[in-house]
């Protein structure tokens, strides 16, 4: 079987910029997973696939600790939550301020954090205007799809 190592490549890259521990791809016959913490990348057969490797499973993922947070830990039902899966950046630059702090004021539409999913900067905007209450997440760090990021009071 000629497996593309050029994808195997980007499969891992993806892995690494988004924080995922596991992707797989499946073209016709042909499957490969890559997957991070002991897992190896390697096309997987019918066969292959109902006898698995044995694979370490994942560490679980402790909880952030929220950054310059004032409201209680289970208290952000109505924060903004991220829109994707990616890396958050509350700075738009290395060295440079970050967008907001704890205690600013924010009108809607007012970029709050980046998030970099694939090689590409979004940037996420306040939903309503109000004062930053909390800021649930920290500077360069993995963010899953729907995970509170800001709350706005």
């Amino acid at each position: 079987m000629n497996v593309d190592s050029k994808l195997v490549r980007e499969l891992a890259e993806l892995l690494a910029e988004s924080g995922l521990t596991e992707i797989e791809v499946e073209d016709g016959d042909q499957k490969i997973r890559v997957s991070r913490g002991g897992g190896v990348a390697a096309p997987a057969a019918p066969a292959m696939v109902a006898a698995p490797a044995p694979v370490a499973a994942a560490p679980a993922a402790a909880a952030p600790a929220p950054a310059a947070s004032e409201a209680p830990a289970d208290d952000h039902g109505d924060a903004m939550k991220s829109p994707m899966v990616g890396t958050c950046y509350l700075a738009p630059e290395p060295g440079a301020d970050d967008f907001v702090k704890v205690g600013d004021s924010v009108k809607e539409g007012d970029t709050i954090l980046i998030v970099e999913a694939m090689k590409v900067m979004n940037p996420i905007t306040a939903d309503k205007s109000g004062t930053i209450k909390a800021i649930l997440v920290e500077n360069a760090q993995p963010i899953e799809f729907d995970q509170p990021l800001v709350v706005i009071g």
